[in-house]
């Protein structure tokens, strides 16, 4: 999640069009998002392709992996919109699916990278949750591989995560009903 800022409070969603690799617009800011490190990109994969897997046996909504843009109404933080590590959405796919896809992500998962440690990087990831449940996500992951764990925020109880380590299967209900992950396969030995 370490990011780098590249324009100053006047881009638009058609600037995030053209900007080349991962990023999000906060505040008329096109906002970059560094690549990050073998284990969360394999363990944010992992998650997408089991969504997906899901997704197609109960023929309901779109599992996505990283780098897709979610398009939201600017939210009180200014944020326009979101491309989490891996997600799940339940709702109209645009009518052009080259598009963004306009509206939150049902389910985001956000995996920590080597940077995302320490008091600065906890204010934002919790910034960041904040405006995915004021956008309508209604579950969250912080998926973090250094203590091999998965937070997960409801949006009924945002402030409460259910903390699910090796050993435990991990669900993201009501978001993605049914759907469950042993947390040992994310994080083998």
């Amino acid at each position: 999640m370490t990011t780098t800022t590249k324009t100053r409070g006047t881009a638009t969603i058609a600037d995030l069009y053209r900007t080349e690799g991962k990023a999000e617009l906060i505040g008329g800011r096109i906002v970059d998002y560094m690549a990050t490190g073998y284990k969360p990109h394999r363990i944010a994969f992992d998650i997408a392709v089991l969504l997906r897997n899901y997704a197609l046996a109960a023929s309901k909504g779109v599992a996505c992996a990283d780098n897709i843009g979610f398009v939201v109404p600017e939210l009180s933080s200014g944020r326009e919109s979101f491309s989490p590590d891996a997600s799940y959405y339940d709702g109209p796919l645009p009518p052009d699916d080259m598009d963004f896809i306009a509206g939150a992500p049902t389910f985001a998962v956000e995996v920590r990278s080597k940077n995302d440690y320490g008091k600065v990087a906890e204010a934002e990831i919790a910034a960041k949750r904040a405006d995915y449940f004021e956008a309508g996500t209604k579950v969250v992951w912080d998926v973090d591989p250094v203590n091999m764990c998965i937070r997960s925020y409801r949006a009924d109880s945002a402030d409460s995560p259910i903390v699910f380590q090796k050993g435990d299967v991990a669900d993201a209900e009501p978001a993605v009903p049914g759907w469950r992950i042993d947390v040992a396969e994310l994080f083998p030995d």
